[in-house]
């Protein structure tokens, strides 16, 4: 496996009173076992930005908040050179074992979306699916993506709609969270195009744009997915540990959670869930 790069031209650095929300955030997403919400409900949606994207062999790509790898992986089987960068080197343990026990050379490194260790025009392409949207400064992101790739290469995401289904179990969280940091965007503003041009600007030209369900079969019932999210995924589990002193208000949530995953149900008997995404491709100008 190859190893973690030296930076060359590295973006502007966070403020350094950033550093606590940076940590927050990486402790976040090692609670739990995000790596099983990837692989049990979201799994197809790294080949399809891998498509969308037109990554191939030969380019040289960067798959920026990564996560355990559901990007990563299938970009590396189309034969192109990855760079998998997180925050969160617990979730990248988790990538680098399942590539290396499927042959796969890709490029493992702890970084932050808002400063990466990339030279300016690095990449062929930058990607992330459901990723970049959670780092709390959406336009040093942005920066980001656009300074890392070359010009007439390729920046693909993918992001949860605010109206769709993780969207709203977001806003259906927030009364029960600690408030925002000072400065820090909601992550589901990336869902909205107007956003994402607002964002990159004269920088990039939108190639595609396109509104997707993920169809999510796999939990029974509405209480199957609140005890899974609860277990697994990480800004869930935050939430309750905040007001785990507070047995009515986790009783609460409890239900609201419930409500929200009967609310947007479309099966019968068996629970079934569209998860609305938003999946863009740009061009770099």
């Amino acid at each position: 496996m190859s190893t973690p790069t030296s930076p060359s031209t590295p973006g502007t650095a966070p403020a350094s009173d950033d550093a606590e929300l940076k940590a927050k955030h990486r402790a976040m997403w090692a609670l739990g076992n995000y790596p099983v919400v990837a692989s049990d409900l979201i799994a197809s949606l790294g080949p399809i930005l891998v498509d969308a994207a037109g990554i191939g062999a030969g380019q040289r790509i960067h798959d920026v908040a990564a996560g355990s790898g559901n990007v990563s992986i299938p970009a590396a089987r189309t034969g192109a050179d990855v760079t998998a960068s997180d925050l969160t080197p617990e979730l990248l343990d988790v990538g680098r074992a399942h590539a290396e026990e499927q042959g796969l050379d890709i490029n493992w490194v702890v970084a932050d979306a808002e400063n990466l260790p990339s030279g300016d025009g690095e990449f062929d392409a930058a990607v992330s699916c459901v990723g970049v949207m959670f780092a709390p400064h959406h336009e040093v992101v942005a920066d980001e993506l656009v300074r890392i790739v070359r010009p007439g290469g390729t920046i693909g995401l993918l992001s949860w709609t605010p109206e769709g289904f993780i969207g709203q179990m977001f806003a259906t969280m927030k009364p029960y969270a600690p408030p925002p940091p000072p400065g820090a965007q909601p992550p589901p503003l990336w869902g909205h195009l107007d956003h994402v041009r607002e964002l990159f600007g004269e920088r990039v030209q939108i190639a595609h744009a396109v509104t997707q369900d993920l169809v999510v079969d796999t939990l029974p019932a509405s209480e199957d997915f609140v005890d899974f999210f609860k277990a697994n995924y990480g800004p869930t589990i935050a939430v309750y540990r905040f007001i785990a002193d507070d047995p009515e208000r986790v009783a609460a949530l409890d239900a609201d959670l419930v409500a929200l995953a009967d609310r947007f149900d479309r099966g019968d008997g068996h629970m079934i869930l569209h998860w609305e995404y938003l999946l863009v491709t740009a061009t770099r100008s």
